[in-house]
């Protein structure tokens, strides 16, 4: 297929694109406005070539990665970066309660008017498959497991966000015929993670660069954690399924306190020699204290099944960020 990822110098668009290219046949462009990804990162998984908004060639799969430099919120970008794409995969977004927070008119502007905009986008152009990278966070401070069919209970600027993409992708699909699906993600962590601010790469960050972890809350938080191989694998098959209009959880539906991740990791971190010190901070406004996921609804109707632990994905993110430490 011809796939358009936006936000694809980031975390999880880089590993989606190798994994794309590993498979072969695809042809992929990205539009990225580069405030958190590279094109450095984006040579880390694909040769690719820049192209302004006013030329860009059609896709071939045997081309490199076409990058469209611009903004989701700017509807000329969108309307270049959809022009013979056969699926978008949006990624692109304001990303975390904190900073949702700190600016929850920029975190609307991006994640619900740009949202928008791209869908609005691939509707002029025809394109009728369409995946939302959303979260847990639209349902806000729930009994877990939380699953699609809890009443969305937002309780930060970003949940708020996130929730209005899933009801425009619902929109659409009720309206115009777009298979939307919306991916409510796990925390996401694994290998390519150095510019993420979530949990796991900045304890590992922290432990690196000899500082000490800092822990928000006494760390009986939970949260469910999934690798990013497994995520990568159910976003290719949500791109793929014949519905639309769905949201699916995509995690692993194991509860995991942040003591337990730090426990892991500082055993991991210590088997190679890095030492560790850990501190506490006050707990955050707008952070649930309790989630995990139901992910019975993507088995059935994606044939998805996260299939890394916790201890080998962290042991897998750990050899990363090594290596990348010592190259």
């Amino acid at each position: 297929m011809n796939w358009l990822i936006t936000g694809g110098c980031g975390f999880i668009g880089a590993r989606l694109i190798a994994r794309l290219r590993a498979e072969g046949g695809h042809a992929i462009r990205v539009l990225d406005n580069l405030s958190v990804g590279s094109r450095a990162d984006l040579d880390t998984v694909a040769e690719h070539t820049v192209h302004g908004l006013d030329r860009v060639p059609e896709l071939t799969p045997e081309q490199p990665v076409q990058l469209l430099v611009g903004d989701i919120r700017d509807p000329a970008a969108d309307r270049a970066a959809v022009q013979g794409v056969d699926v978008i995969v949006h990624l692109a977004a304001n990303t975390g309660v904190i900073p949702s927070i700190e600016s929850p008119d920029f975190d609307c502007e991006t994640n619900v008017l740009g949202t928008v905009r791209v869908l609005e986008a691939a509707r002029e152009a025809g394109v009728t498959r369409f995946v939302l990278a959303s979260s847990g966070a639209p349902l806000g401070e729930q009994t877990p497991p939380i699953h699609e069919e809890k009443l969305p209970k937002p309780v930060s600027p970003y949940g708020a966000s996130k929730l209005a993409g899933e009801a425009y992708c619902r929109v659409y699909h009720a309206c115009f015929g777009t298979r939307t699906v919306a991916l409510r993600f796990g925390n996401v962590y694994g290998p390519g993670s150095a510019n993420k601010g979530s949990l796991v790469a900045k304890l590992i960050k922290q432990a690196l660069g000899g500082e000490r972890w800092t822990i928000y809350g006494d760390g009986t938080q939970t949260r469910d954690f999934i690798y990013i191989d497994d995520l990568i694998d159910a976003i290719v098959r949500a791109a793929q399924v014949q519905t639309g209009g769905e949201i699916f959880q995509i995690a692993t539906g194991a509860e995991t306190t942040v003591n337990e991740v730090a426990d892991q990791l500082e055993t991991q971190l210590q088997l190679q020699g890095v030492s560790v010190s850990r501190g506490n901070e006050p707990a955050r406004t707008g952070e649930v204290l309790r989630n995990y996921a139901d992910i019975g609804k993507a088995r059935e109707m994606l044939g998805w099944e996260p299939s890394h632990t916790l201890a080998s994905g962290l042991a897998r993110t750990v050899e990363w960020f090594l290596e990348q430490r010592a190259s």
